[in-house]
């Protein structure tokens, strides 16, 4: 899982969810290593925050049939992030829909960052990321996937529980 808490959902528009980045995470050890001319630094990818982003904009396409769909990421149309994230800071995605029909949806989202340390700058922002879903059940190749919404499992269930809304049966 790559965002904590959803603490914003408005249905069928727009989702916020949050994501701490702490120094607990073992991938952000290997990014990036130390090295002659500079010490380490602790950073998260940013493929896990454009995933983080992937995830919140999904159970927001997801939550907007009521998780009937089974929702997956099918492209990444845009990605710009300014600044990475490093341990001690959290980042806040809001993720919007600008199109939906029965095949998928297209989002678009705005990253953005606090420091706790610091805090009175508040949260500030550091990227966008525009994505396309498909809802796989209704794919032109006529693959025909398992009834149960594998897609939607146990630790999104309990992230959207957590978080006040609730999941799919």
């Amino acid at each position: 899982m790559w965002i904590d808490r959803v603490i914003e959902l408005e249905p069928r528009e727009r989702m916020v969810a949050i994501k701490n980045v702490t120094l607990a995470e073992d991938h952000l050890h290997d990014h990036f290593a130390a090295t002659d001319s500079r010490p380490a630094q602790a950073v998260m990818p940013a493929s896990l925050i454009i995933e983080g982003m992937a995830q919140t904009a999904g159970v927001l396409v997801g939550h907007a049939e009521d998780f009937r769909e089974k929702v997956i990421l099918a492209k990444v149309s845009d990605a710009s992030l300014d600044e990475d994230a490093a341990p001690g800071t959290t980042l806040r995605y809001t993720a919007e829909i600008v199109q939906m029909d029965e095949k998928g949806a297209s989002t678009h989202g705005t990253v953005e960052i606090f420091d706790h340390a610091k805090a009175h700058e508040g949260y500030r922002k550091i990227g966008t990321i525009d994505l396309m879903f498909a809802h796989i059940d209704r794919n032109r190749a006529g693959i025909e996937f398992p009834e149960h919404n594998f897609v939607f499992g146990d630790q999104f269930k309990d992230l959207l529980r957590a978080s006040g809304i609730e999941p799919p049966a």
